[in-house]
């Protein structure tokens, strides 16, 4: 007879701590914004950069809350602004006629993930602020993932490429 699955292992330990922050545009929905903070949570990261209304729910974002400082702020181009004066690469995860391939893309370990409102995606205004804009691929319709689904799908990437933090 087989020993029993166990369910629900505790996170891997990571050998030093990750050196990404997520900066999000105004969210029209909060269960995207918590469900992007739920995935960050999962990653490791520490802090996630909030703007527009910022009221996350505790029953998407679960223990995330509880790892991850949500730093709330009025508009996103002051945060981007100062995000670059402390040395992070600003990475926007946007469909831009220059963007990268995610599958392609090598994330600087100091990375700054902008992530755009889920209709107008990064104003011009904040695009301009952008060092690489990275894409995820789609092949079918419609032509992007939700925010929060993308979101997850780069901090992963990012993670599969700095595994050990």
């Amino acid at each position: 007879m087989s020993a029993a699955h166990v369910r629900h292992r505790p996170p891997t330990a990571l050998e030093r701590p990750r050196e990404i922050v997520v900066a999000c545009a105004p969210l029209r929905s909060q269960v995207n914004l918590s469900t992007i903070l739920r995935a960050a949570g999962c990653c490791g990261i520490t802090t996630v950069y909030a703007t527009g209304n910022v009221r996350p729910d505790p029953a998407v974002a679960r223990d995330s809350l509880g790892q991850i400082e949500v730093r709330a702020h009025r508009s996103l181009a002051p945060v981007l602004r100062q995000l670059r004066a402390d040395g992070y690469r600003l990475v926007g995860l946007e469909q831009t006629t220059d963007s990268a391939n995610l599958h392609t893309f090598a994330f600087p370990r100091r990375t700054a993930l902008v992530v755009g409102n889920e209709r107008q995606g990064l104003k011009d205004e904040e695009l301009a602020l952008m060092d690489d804009c990275v894409e995820i691929p789609v092949w079918g319709m419609p032509h992007s993932h939700n925010v929060a689904t993308a979101t997850a799908m780069a901090l992963y990437e990012y993670c599969r490429q700095y595994p050990a933090g």
